[in-house]
């Protein structure tokens, strides 16, 4: 179903005329949230705080002239794309002109009657929401683009990674069916993602469920990552410990999502840990009703400038020798939103000794036989 424009909107109305204006009122009565100033001093102070959806300017304005206000309101980044109509009695021609070059978009002979007021109101005022709403889809159309792309480089980074020790003169052939076996997982893993991307979209309903979704092994999930990423850490310098929990332990969040989480955290060391020795997961108890998985390693950390951003999307340090080109700064914001969204947390600490420390928190799920 097409999504729906609405009718009303936020109007600023810049006018000397009382509360009780005919203006105010009638755009009042049909469902405009109307906001009124009566000087330039006090349009601009509105406008900025709540950016307005249509900027009527009924002249004169006390202290100022329509174009000096135009540009005003224009110097304000978030108020360039409003639209704003001036209200005259007095139609001159060149002012008119003036105005229009300094961003009105259309004017109203004053007097005129409610119907063509808000007619007039309302053309402009749907073509912005309509703009708006186009925007909107725009950004939510790169932001899916851009999280197809990230989740893709895990699985395809993997594939690479056995190709080229594959096609190693001096690679060990006991090894050759696990580097296959990655190609094959990695792969497989690769055209989930991308189906589940398609289901997505032609099941719009089913979009944000996935990290809240049924629940999830760490002692399986643990596993699965040493076997997908052991030798590839191994290349780079790290040896990998897991330890997984004593007992049996279940979060809430799908099998598929928690592992992406830890993909992305093995990413990072791998990226930034270079030669730091040995990445540890290990899974334990954290609060009450809550398990936590630490990744920790013997690298450089995190240094104290940069903690702040951490988790911001597509802030990037340079990190042990790697090629800034090969990080976009998305993986921990996004793992960091899945986990939130699941109910949990991600958060950094220095870790004693040297090293950096990722902890994720995730809530208890009640383990049944299946967890997807």
């Amino acid at each position: 179903m097409p999504h729906q424009i609405a009718r009303t909107g936020r109007i600023l109305i810049v006018t000397a005329q009382p509360p009780s204006c005919p203006a105010c009122a009638l755009l009042g009565e049909n469902g405009h949230e109307v906001m009124r100033a009566a000087d330039a001093e006090q349009a601009l102070a509105l406008a900025q705080a709540q950016p307005p959806d249509l900027i009527l300017l009924d002249l004169p304005i006390p202290g100022t002239t329509a174009v000096e206000l135009l540009h005003g309101l224009h110097a304000t980044a978030a108020l360039q794309a409003v639209p704003i109509i001036v209200l005259t009695a007095t139609p001159d021609q060149t002012r008119l002109l003036r105005a229009f070059d300094a961003g009105a978009v259309d004017y109203i002979g004053q007097p005129c009657s409610a119907e063509e007021l808000l007619a007039r109101v309302q053309v402009h005022l749907r073509l912005k929401l309509t703009r708006d709403r186009l925007e909107q889809v725009a950004r939510e159309r790169q932001a899916l683009v851009t999280l197809v792309a990230h989740d893709l480089k895990n699985p395809l980074t993997s594939v690479l990674f056995a190709c080229e020790m594959l096609a190693q003169p001096d690679c060990r052939p006991e090894r050759a069916p696990r580097y296959l076996q990655i190609i094959e997982d990695s792969t497989r893993e690769a055209l989930t993602y991308i189906h589940d991307y398609l289901d997505t979209q032609a099941n719009p309903a089913r979009a944000g469920g996935a990290a809240s979704g049924g629940c999830a092994h760490l002692g399986e999930t643990l596993h699965w990552l040493a076997a997908r990423y052991e030798l590839q850490l191994e290349a780079h310098g790290l040896r990998l410990r897991v330890q997984p929990p004593e007992t049996e332990a279940c979060v809430a969040i799908s099998r598929q999502v928690l592992r992406q989480v830890g993909e992305n955290l093995i990413s990072n060391a791998l990226k930034y840990a270079r030669g730091g020795g040995e990445l540890e997961l290990v899974a334990r108890a954290g609060a009450p009703g809550y398990w936590q998985v630490v990744a920790q390693d013997r690298g450089p950390g995190v240094p104290a400038f940069f903690q702040p951003r951490l988790f911001q999307p597509f802030e990037r340090l340079r990190g042990n020798g790697e090629d800034p080109g090969h990080s976009n700064g998305l993986g921990l914001a996004l793992a960091r939103q899945i986990v939130v969204n699941a109910g949990g947390q991600l958060w950094y600490e220095d870790r004693e000794g040297g090293g950096a420390r990722f902890l994720l928190e995730l809530p208890e799920a009640r383990c049944e036989s299946r967890c997807n």
